[in-house]
């Protein structure tokens, strides 16, 4: 069978997903809750983003989130870190962009630019591939009908302004609900969909 593509975002209640894991990880548009997801982990998260990273094969990335990673995870092989350091350094990174960047981190790779022909390729190459972050290239993933499952942590957090994968001029989309949605001792919401393939549809209450 062909591998999977997943994407992995954490959210705000109202959909914000811009810089959730410190003040300086993307500031564009005058944010300025960079930050906003770490006084809210708990055990529940955590485990769950390890059991992701225990499946993941490869990681697909927008240019911004691999620069950030490319800039931090490689010098955490040691210590706490290690356990999503290691494996992040070891698997091969595949990143979207379209400049010609250099891709200095361990086994990255510059996908071409027929978006829907790389993604097949990665299928056959790899079981199970992630798009962690990356929000401007998952939007396009979601708006092609290019992933299997979308992974979200929705966080007991309103924001108001910020990036959101689901933007206001976006191609309305159906998703199915893949299993029971899990909170947390936080107010977590932990919830995986999957694409139908279909538009959504309307109907009237009253009939």
């Amino acid at each position: 069978m062909a591998g999977r593509i997943e994407i992995d975002l954490f959210s705000t209640l109202d959909g914000v997903m811009q810089a959730p894991g410190g003040p300086e990880e993307d500031t564009s548009g005058g944010f300025t809750f960079g930050g906003w997801q770490a006084p809210v982990m708990d055990e529940a998260i955590g485990a769950e983003v390890m059991q992701g990273i225990g499946r993941m094969d490869a990681l697909l990335l927008g240019r911004r989130t691999y620069d950030i990673f490319a800039g931090y995870w490689p010098h955490q092989l040691e210590g706490p870190e290690s356990a999503i350091g290691e494996p992040f350094n070891a698997m091969p990174k595949y990143v979207a962009s379209r400049g010609a960047p250099e891709l200095s981190w361990n086994n990255s790779h510059l996908l071409g630019s027929e978006l829907a022909a790389e993604i097949a390729g990665l299928r056959e190459r790899h079981d199970e591939i992630h798009v962690i972050g990356s929000i401007d290239f998952a939007r396009t993933l979601v708006a092609e009908g290019l992933f299997d499952r979308l992974n979200l942590w929705v966080y007991p957090i309103v924001l108001g302004a910020g990036k959101r994968l689901f933007s206001a001029d976006g191609a309305p989309t159906s998703l199915e609900l893949l299993e029971p949605a899990v909170s947390t001792e936080q107010g977590v919401l932990i919830l995986h969909y999957g694409p139908t393939g279909r538009r959504p549809e309307t109907g009237d209450m009253a009939a």
